[in-house]
C-alpha cells in the first residue's frame, strides 16, 4: 500500500466484531515483530496508530474465532484505489489520435479479487477525506475515481512531498478543479480557438511556402496561456515571461502578446511593421540591426490593469531560453533598491516555459533548470511548465526520442507534479491551467503540465511528413481540429448551430483578410524602414571618471573591516583581511582587495551588484572573502552589506555545478534589471565552454538580432601556469572570433588597479545605450602577485587603461629596435624577468589590456615614438593556433609598416598546454627567452 492514499480519519471504523479483534491482535504483533505483518497493516499502523477506541467493546477472546477473509478485502479494495490514482495515467484518454496502446490491467476488480458486491458492502469513506456528494458506497467510490484519473486529464503525482499531494488529491477527489463555463464562456472559448486555426489557414492559403512552425494540433496551447494570464491579472501580478521555440511561436505572439494582425501579416509580407503599432503604445518590440527571423522574435504587452506579458526572444536553439526566463523573472521579482540583499518578491512575476517533447526529454539544460529552481539565489517562487507535445520531435518518433514512456518523466526526478492533459480537450485543458497555477501560487514550486496534441503538418509547412512518418499522418489527416470538435460539442448542446459556428469563422477569416488588404495598401505606398546600428554602439565607450577619492576609499576599507560585535571569523582569514588597512597605504592592494572595493563604491553610486557562480562567495582561488562565516557558530557576514553611503543591494551566490544555465539565468537577470552590475564568475575559464550557446546565440549577437541590450559581466579565470589543459585556457580567441560591430568589451588585465577602474566603467555604463557586455579573462597566479598589485593613487587618481607601457623601458627611443605586445599573465612573466629594464634597452613592451575593441591607433601612436623598431612581436603563453595572436595579427600588419610581424609562443597544439607543472616550466621559459633574446 502506498503512501499516496490518505483516508478520512481512521480507517478503523469500518471494522467490528471478530474482524477488529483480528486487527487488533496484529496491531499487537506489529508492536513486537512488525516484520511478522502484512505489510499492508503495517503502513495503516504507522498512519493510524492502534485500533482501539475508547467507545470500542472488543472481547480478547474473540480474536480466536476471527474471519481475516473480509479485512483483506478491504486492503484489496483499498489497494485498487490507490492503483487508479498511481496508476490511472496509463489507461487515461489524453491521446487525441488515440493512437497509443492504454493499459488498464492494474485498474482491474479482478487483478484485485474483488466483486462489485464486494465494493458495495464497504463505506465510501474508506476511500476519501471528504466524500462527493453523489457517492455512498464503494461501487461508486472507485467509478468515481475512475472517473477522475482515466478521463482527459490524467496526474502523476505519488512522488510529491506529502502535504502537496495530498492538497493536489483533494483537489482532484472533491471536483474542486472543474470548471464550471456558462454558455457564454463556452462562446468565447470557441471564439478563440477559431481565431487561433483560422490564422494559421489564413497564412498557409496566402503566404504559400513560407515558414511558420504551426500551432496546428495543439490549439489549445493559446487557450492555456490565456487562462495563466488571466488568473496572473486577477492576483495583480506586474509581469507574466513567456519562453517558448518556434513552434506556434507566431500564433502565441498574436493572441496571447496581442501582436496585431496587420503588424504579424506585414512581417510574412516584407511590409515594415513599424506602420502598424497600436496608437495606445501597449507593445513594445524590440529590433537590431541586422534582424531575425520572425519565428525567433518577442514582444511585450502592457495590459490596462499594468500586467506586462513578455515572450522571449529566443533563437532555435530550443530549451536554452527556460534559464534566461527564470532569471529575467527573478529580477522582476526583486527590489534592489536598498542595502543588504534584495528583497525579494515571487508574487509580482512569474515564468512560464514553454517546452517541446523530445527537446524537453533530450536537452540537459532542462534538468539544470529545474535543480537550481529550488536554490535561494535562482529561485523564481515556481515556474509553469508546460510541454507542447506534438508527439514527435521533427522526423523522429517518440520510441527513438528517449527511454521513457512521457518526455515529461525527468520532471518527476525533482519531485514536481505532472498533469498530462489531452489538446482536443478546450475545457480540460482550463481546468488544468487553473490547476496549475493554485498549486504554484500555494506552493511556491515548479509544476508541468503535459499537453498531448499532435503536429499536423511536417516540421516546417514545406515538409512533407508521410515520408517519414507515413502511419501517424494517415491518422492526422482524417482527424478533425479542435476548433471543428469543440464546435460540435456547443452544437449538440444547444449553445450554437452548426451554422453559427461557421458564419463565427467565417467572419474571423474576414477579418484577418480585412487586416492583409490594409498592409497591401500601405506596401504599396510607404518607403522600407532601414534599421541602423545606434551610434553609441559605433563608438567606443565614452571617457568617464571612474576615481574614487583616497578619503572615500579609507572610509570604504574600514567599513568592509568592521564586523558585528562578537562576530569571530576563521583566525587566518581574519589576520588577511585585516592586513588590507596596511595594504591600502602600502601600493600592495591584490586582485580581490580591489575589486571589493570597486563593488563598493559602485554601491554608493546607486548600481546594484549581483554576483553568481561555483564559490564565488570566497573565490575559487580564495581571493574573495564577500561572505565571512563566523568560526563558532556559522552565522554569515557580508561585510559589503554595511557600507557606508550605499544605495542599492548586494548579493553573491554560489551557484549549482552548472554553466549553460546559470549563465543564461545571469543574463536574463541583466536583461530585466538593466541597472544591475550582473557577473558570473567560471570557476575556471575553460568551464565556460559548457555555456558556449549563451555567447554565441544571446550574449554576443542579442543587440544585433533583437536589439536586446546587455551589460553582463563574465569573469573567466585564464593562465598558462602548470594546472592541466583543463585548467589553463579561457578559451579567449573563442570571444575575439565572436567580436565585431562594438558588441562588447573583451579584456585580459595585469593589473589589480586596472580591473577596479574596469569594474566601475562598466557600471558606469549600465542602463545608458552605449552599455555592452564584458569578458575579462581574470588572472589565477596574478591573484597576489606583487607586480599586479595596485595602490590607492592608481584607484583614486588613475583610470582605465587599455594599454600599459612596462615601466623602465623605452626610455631611449632611438635604442628600441622590438616591440613586444602581450596581453594577460604572460606580461608579468616579461615584466618579472626584465626588472628596470637596464639590460634591455632595444626592447619595449606594451600590455594590451583590451583586447577588443582593438586599441590600433593608441597602440600606432606608441609605435611611432620608436623610429628604429625593426620588428612588432605578437608574445603569448596559449598555442599559436590558440589565443589572441590570429585575431590580433590584422592589426599588427596594418600596424607595423615594413616592420616584421613575429610570433613568439607555443606551437600549434590540440590541447590548450602541457599536463604537468615541470613540462610547463619549460616551455614557458622558452617563451619568455625567445621573447627577450637580443
Amino acid at each position: 500500500m502506498s503512501n499516496n492514499v490518505v483516508f478520512a480519519g481512521s480507517p478503523w471504523s469500518v471494522f467490528s466484531g471478530p474482524n477488529l479483534g483480528y486487527v487488533m491482535e496484529q496491531y499487537d504483533l506489529f508492536l513486537q515483530s512488525p516484520e511478522l505483518v502484512e505489510p499492508e497493516l503495517v503502513a495503516l499502523f504507522q498512519q493510524f496508530g492502534s485500533p482501539a477506541t475508547e467507545n470500542e467493546q472488543v472481547a480478547a477472546t474473540g480474536s480466536a474465532t476471527s474471519q481475516p477473509g473480509n479485512i483483506q478485502k478491504v486492503f484489496s479494495a483499498v489497494q485498487l484505489a490507490d492503483a487508479i490514482r498511481s496508476h490511472g495515467h496509463l489507461a487515461a484518454d489524453i491521446y487525441p489520435l488515440k493512437d497509443r496502446k492504454l493499459d488498464s490491467s492494474r485498474l482491474e476488480l479482478s487483478t484485485y479479487s474483488l466483486t462489485e458486491a464486494d465494493l458495495m458492502e464497504m463505506p465510501a469513506s474508506l476511500f476519501f477525506n471528504n466524500v462527493p456528494g453523489s457517492v455512498t458506497n464503494g461501487k461508486q467510490a472507485i467509478d468515481f475515481l475512475r472517473s477522475q484519473y482515466t478521463g482527459k486529464i490524467a496526474y502523476e503525482y505519488a512522488h510529491v512531498e506529502d502535504a502537496e499531494r495530498q492538497w493536489i488529491q483533494d483537489k482532484i477527489e472533491s471536483a474542486q478543479s472543474a470548471l464550471n463555463l456558462t454558455a457564454e464562456d463556452k462562446k468565447a472559448l470557441l471564439e478563440r480557438l477559431t481565431r487561433v486555426e483560422d490564422f494559421e489557414k489564413f497564412i498557409h492559403k496566402t503566404f504559400v511556402g513560407q515558414k511558420r512552425f504551426s500551432i496546428e494540433g495543439l490549439d489549445t496551447l493559446v487557450v492555456m496561456l490565456d487562462e495563466i494570464v488571466r488568473k496572473a491579472d486577477e492576483t495583480k501580478m506586474n509581469y507574466l515571461q513567456i519562453g517558448m521555440a518556434h513552434r506556434g511561436r507566431l500564433n502565441v505572439l498574436t493572441h496571447v502578446v496581442n501582436k496585431p494582425y496587420d503588424m504579424m501579416f506585414a512581417d510574412f509580407a516584407h511590409v515594415p511593421n513599424d506602420y502598424f503599432f497600436p496608437e495606445d503604445g501597449s507593445l513594445e518590440i524590440s529590433k537590431g540591426w541586422t534582424g531575425d527571423v520572425k519565428y525567433h522574435m518577442g514582444a511585450t504587452h502592457t495590459k490596462p490593469s499594468g500586467l506586462k506579458v513578455k515572450l522571449a526572444y529566443n533563437p532555435s536553439h530550443l530549451e536554452v531560453v527556460s534559464p534566461v526566463i527564470t532569471g529575467s523573472t527573478r529580477a522582476a521579482q526583486e527590489d534592489t533598491t536598498n542595502t543588504g540583499s534584495p528583497k525579494h518578491d515571487p508574487s509580482k512575476a512569474l515564468a512560464v516555459l514553454v517546452h517541446g517533447d523530445a527537446a524537453f526529454a533530450g536537452e540537459g539544460i532542462v534538468q539544470e533548470t529545474f535543480n537550481y529552481a529550488n536554490t535561494a539565489g535562482f529561485s523564481t517562487g515556481g515556474s509553469i511548465h508546460i510541454i507542447s507535445n506534438n508527439m514527435i520531435g521533427f522526423t523522429t518518433e517518440h520510441y527513438d526520442s528517449r527511454s521513457t514512456r512521457y518526455s515529461s518523466d525527468v520532471a518527476k526526478g525533482y519531485g514536481i507534479p505532472v498533469i498530462h492533459v489531452n489538446a482536443d480537450d478546450p475545457e480540460a485543458v482550463l481546468q488544468v491551467a487553473n490547476l496549475a497555477f493554485e498549486y504554484r501560487q500555494l506552493f511556491g514550486k515548479d509544476i508541468l503540465i503535459d499537453l498531448i496534441g499532435y503536429r499536423r503538418f511536417g516540421h516546417n509547412e514545406t515538409d512533407d511528413p508521410t515520408v517519414t512518418n507515413p502511419l501517424t499522418y494517415q491518422i492526422v489527416t482524417k482527424h478533425p481540429t479542435v476548433r471543428a470538435l469543440y464546435g460540435e460539442k456547443l452544437s449538440n448542446e444547444g449553445i450554437l448551430s452548426q451554422e453559427q459556428v461557421n458564419q463565427l469563422d467565417e467572419k474571423i477569416y474576414a477579418e484577418m483578410q480585412a487586416s492583409y488588404d490594409h498592409v497591401k495598401e500601405v506596401g504599396a505606398k510607404e518607403d522600407h524602414f532601414e534599421i541602423k546600428m545606434p551610434e553609441e554602439v559605433k563608438n567606443d565607450y565614452p571617457e568617464v571618471d571612474t576615481s574614487v577619492s583616497a578619503e572615500d576609499l579609507r572610509q570604504i576599507n574600514a567599513d568592509l573591516l568592521t564586523w558585528p560585535e562578537g562576530f569571530e571569523p576563521q583566525n587566518k582569514l581574519a589576520k588577511i583581511l585585516n592586513k588590507r588597512v596596511e595594504a591600502l597605504e602600502s601600493e600592495k592592494i591584490d586582485w580581490g582587495h580591489a575589486e571589493t572595493l570597486a563593488f563598493a563604491a559602485i554601491l554608493q553610486d546607486g548600481n546594484p551588484i549581483r554576483i553568481s557562480g561555483q564559490d564565488a562567495q570566497r573565490g575559487t582561488f580564495s581571493q574573495r572573502h564577500l561572505v565571512l562565516h563566523d568560526k563558532n557558530n556559522g552565522a554569515e557576514h557580508v561585510p559589503l552589506h554595511n557600507i557606508s553611503g550605499s544605495k542599492a543591494s548586494f548579493t553573491v551566490y554560489n551557484s549549482p555545478l552548472t554553466e549553460a544555465a546559470i549563465v543564461g539565468f545571469e543574463y536574463g537577470y541583466n536583461l530585466e534589471n538593466q541597472n544591475a552590475l550582473t557577473i558570473w564568475e567560471a570557476q575556471f575559464g575553460d568551464f565556460a565552454n559548457m555555456a558556449q550557446i549563451m555567447f554565441d546565440n544571446f550574449i554576443s549577437s542579442a543587440r544585433s538580432k533583437w536589439g536586446q541590450k546587455s551589460g553582463l559581466v563574465l569573469l573567466l579565470p585564464n593562465a598558462i601556469e602548470g594546472q592541466g589543459p583543463e585548467h589553463s585556457s579561457a578559451r579567449i580567441e573563442r570571444y575575439l572570433q565572436l567580436s565585431a560591430e562594438n558588441n562588447w568589451i573583451v579584456a585580459n588585465c595585469s593589473n589589480a588597479g586596472n580591473y577596479f577602474h574596469l569594474l566601475r566603467r562598466q557600471a558606469k555604463m549600465l542602463g545608458t545605450e552605449a552599455v555592452r557586455p564584458l569578458v575579462i579573462t581574470s588572472p589565477k597566479s596574478l591573484l597576489r602577485h606583487p607586480l599586479a598589485a595596485a595602490s590607492l593613487e592608481q584607484l583614486s587618481e588613475g583610470g582605465f587603461q587599455e594599454i600599459i607601457e612596462q615601466p623602465g623601458l623605452g626610455g631611449n627611443a632611438k635604442k628600441v629596435e622590438r616591440i613586444l605586445l602581450a596581453s594577460g599573465k604572460v606580461t608579468i612573466d616579461l615584466a618579472d624577468r626584465v626588472q628596470d629594464g637596464k639590460e634591455f634597452e632595444n626592447i619595449h613592451i606594451i600590455r594590451v589590456e583590451q583586447l577588443y575593441p582593438f586599441p590600433q591607433q593608441k597602440i600606432a601612436d606608441i609605435i611611432a615614438k620608436y623610429p628604429n623598431a625593426k620588428e612588432i612581436v605578437w608574445v603569448q603563453e596559449e598555442p599559436k593556433n590558440q589565443g589572441p595572436w590570429k585575431y590580433v595579427l590584422e592589426y599588427l600588419l596594418e600596424l607595423s609598416e615594413g616592420k616584421k610581424v613575429k610570433y613568439v609562443g607555443r606551437p600549434e597544439m590540440s590541447s590548450t598546454s602541457e599536463g604537468d607543472m615541470d613540462s610547463h616550466k619549460i616551455a614557458q621559459a622558452k617563451v619568455i627567452d625567445e621573447a627577450l633574446a637580443k
